[in-house]
Order: C-alpha cells, then sequence, then structure tokens
C-alpha cells in the first residue's frame, strides 16, 4: 500500500483550520497539526498533533512533508492595539513564516516540501475605494498592508528552494463559530446593528467553506502559484452586507457606527473596517474554481439562517 502524503497546518486549531482538518483527512491526507496547546486544541481524529510557540516550528516538523499550509498569526482584531500587539501581530506571521522556510532549507533538496500555501489577507492592498483589485494590483498603504507585504516575502523566499508557494490574500471569513461574523451577529441579534462609517466602502468576504475548498483545490493544481486572492467573486459595500445580514437575523438594522468612533477604538486598525477594497479572485476564477457561494446573501443565510 502506498504511502499516505503528509501535510504540515499551523493554525490547526483554528477558524480555517478547524474546518480545513477534517477534509484533508477524508481526502486521505496524514495531517499533522500545529497548534500552541495540542492537549487542548481537540484536532479531528486522526490528526498528529505537533505543539510550538506560534513563531518557530520544532525542528522535525516538516519531515515528510508533501505540502505545508500555514494558516497562524495573532488575531488582527484581539484586543486593544498596543506596541506590543502590534509586534505580535508581525512576529506571528513574519517571523513564522521565516522559520518555516529556513526548516525547508535546512532538508535535502529531495526532502523538501513540494507547495507552501501561506495565508495573507486582502490589507495588502490598503484602502482603494473604487478601484477593482486583482492580484496584480500593488500594495496600498499602512500597518497591516506593510505587514502582508513582509509576510509575503518572507513565503515567496521559498520558491528559490523550488517550493511551489503561494501566497493566499484572504477576506473576511463569514462563519458562524468565530471570526468576523459571530460577534457581528451577536451585535445584530440585540438589534444593535448598522453600517460602519459610511456604508460605502467594499466589503471582501469569503465563506469558511469555500476558503477551504480554495486551499483544496490549490494543493494540487500547479497554476495557484504567487498571490492569490482568496475573496468571493461578487464582492458588496458594507451598507449591503449590514442589510443581508439584518435580513437573515430577522432584526432592524438602524444604529450605523459612525467613523470617528472607530478610529478611537480601533487606531491604525481602523481602516480594516472602514477602508475600501474591491478585491477580485481573478486567479481563482482564470483556473475555473467554482465558489458555492457566490452571493453573500447565500453565505449569510448557510451559516445564520
Amino acid at each position: 500500500m502506498a504511502e499516505r502524503r503528509r501535510v504540515l497546518v499551523t493554525g490547526a486549531s483554528g477558524l480555517v483550520g478547524r474546518r480545513l482538518l477534517p477534509v484533508l483527512l477524508d481526502d486521505d491526507w496524514a495531517v499533522r497539526g500545529v497548534t500552541r496547546d495540542p492537549g487542548r486544541a481537540r484536532l479531528p481524529v486522526g490528526a498528529e498533533p505537533v505543539g510550538w510557540d506560534g513563531t518557530r516550528p520544532p525542528a522535525a516538523t516538516l519531515t515528510g512533508c508533501e505540502a505545508v499550509i500555514h494558516l497562524a498569526g495573532e488575531p488582527v482584531f484581539g484586543g486593544p492595539v498596543t506596541a506590543a500587539r502590534r509586534e505580535r501581530i508581525l512576529a506571528s506571521r513574519v517571523d513564522s513564516t521565516r522559520a518555516l522556510v529556513d526548516a525547508m532549507a535546512r532538508l535535502a533538496p529531495s526532502e523538501r516540501p513540494r507547495t507552501l500555501l501561506c495565508a495573507s489577507a486582502v490589507g495588502y492592498y490598503g484602502s482603494r475605494g473604487e478601484e477593482p483589485l486583482p492580484e496584480s494590483a500593488p500594495p496600498g498603504a499602512g500597518f497591516l498592508a506593510d505587514v502582508c507585504v513582509a509576510w509575503e516575502a518572507e513565503a515567496r523566499a521559498a520558491t528559490q528552494l523550488g517550493v511551489r508557494t503561494a501566497s493566499l490574500r484572504i477576506g473576511v471569513v463569514l462563519a458562524h463559530e468565530g471570526g468576523a461574523l459571530a460577534p457581528l451577529a451577536r451585535i445584530f441579534r440585540l438589534g444593535l446593528g448598522g453600517r460602519i462609517g459610511s456604508g460605502a466602502q467594499w466589503f471582501p468576504w469569503i465563506h469558511a467553506d469555500d476558503l477551504v475548498s480554495l486551499i483544496r483545490a490549490a494543493l494540487g493544481d500547479a497554476r495557484f502559484a504567487g498571490a492569490v486572492n482568496a475573496v468571493a467573486p461578487n464582492p458588496v459595500r458594507n451598507q449591503d452586507f449590514t442589510r443581508q445580514l439584518s435580513r437573515v437575523l430577522r432584526r432592524p438594522a438602524v444604529l450605523p457606527v459612525p467613523a470617528f468612533a472607530v478610529r478611537a477604538l480601533l487606531g491604525e486598525i481602523s481602516g480594516e473596517l472602514l477602508g475600501s477594497r474591491r478585491v477580485i479572485p481573478q486567479r481563482a476564477l482564470d483556473a475555473g474554481f467554482a465558489f458555492e457561494h457566490e452571493r453573500i446573501d447565500s453565505a449569510l443565510a448557510t451559516e445564520l439562517g
């Protein structure tokens, strides 16, 4: 019997990892799940748990792995934006990616993974108003744009080792169990929801299951290399997202959140909610990838209906 292909997944117990690992196991991958606390992570049966400090993988982590899916990163909206949190946001992405690529470099060429799929974010583009943003668009300005540029540069270094590398510029992931949608749904159920700022800004999103399917497709398709916009093909404006969320939850959305309040609360991260990014998944569309949830009403109804 042929040996099963092995894949390493960092951030295995995170929002995307929890949905991804069962799918990989069903596809007969031998899954090695990297997490900060293997004892409490509750990875699915069949996954091999591996602990790390969030930055440096254990020396033997990559042994025998055909592919690496690097999803780990400090949550952007995980607390006040202090200097310490900015450092954690940067290190958990940039330093951890550098450490993974360095670990690949220490392996003999024949033993290196063939594929690295590394998370990035639509924050790469900064705030761009009405401009359509396929993968060829240049980076924008701001703290998170700078983080994404540095993050992708570290991942791209793996190509010098003969590793096919894709940086997934992920939009807002819609999943009922976490991410941005869960707290938003709680606010709306209390009747306190509303558009953010003007509401005219573009809101790039993707259903969690479509993100998992895109990762699955990228594992086996060499056309997925370089930047890959991991967003649904129909971005919506913030006010339209608000309207659909209100409709699905059968709650009013009449209390807009003023832009100055968002800036006061989030500081330099406020652009992630107030900024406009009309991101287009051109590379996925060119590869013929089929999104199950192309429209926001379908995605929200599936998760919250």
